[in-house]
C-alpha cells in the first residue's frame, strides 16, 4: 500500500492557518473611519492602528515564513517502497 507524501505536516498547515488568521485579525484592527475634506479624524493616529495592527499583521508574516521553512517530523520523501515481483 502505497502512502502519500505530503510536503507539509499538520503542524505546518496548522501554523499557516494562526498566520492567515493573525493577518487578517491585523489588517482588520487597521480599518476605522477615515478623514474627509471637511472632517478631520484624529482616529486614523491612533495606538491601535499605527502600532499594535502592523505588529500583529507582521507576527502573522513571519509565523507563515516559519511554518513554510519548518521541515515536518515525518519525512521519508526518499523511500523505496516495496514490489512484488
Amino acid at each position: 500500500m502505497s502512502t502519500l507524501n505530503f510536503a507539509f505536516g499538520k503542524k505546518n498547515y496548522l501554523l499557516v492557518a494562526i498566520g492567515v488568521i493573525l493577518i487578517v485579525v491585523g489588517f482588520l484592527l487597521m480599518t476605522g473611519p477615515g478623514s474627509t475634506e471637511t472632517t478631520f479624524e484624529p482616529d486614523i493616529f491612533s495606538v491601535r492602528r499605527i502600532k499594535v495592527a502592523p505588529v500583529v499583521c507582521f507576527v502573522g508574516f513571519i509565523l507563515m515564513i516559519y511554518a513554510v521553512m519548518t521541515k515536518p517530523k515525518n519525512t521519508s520523501v526518499n523511500s523505496p517502497e516495496k514490489t512484488e515481483e
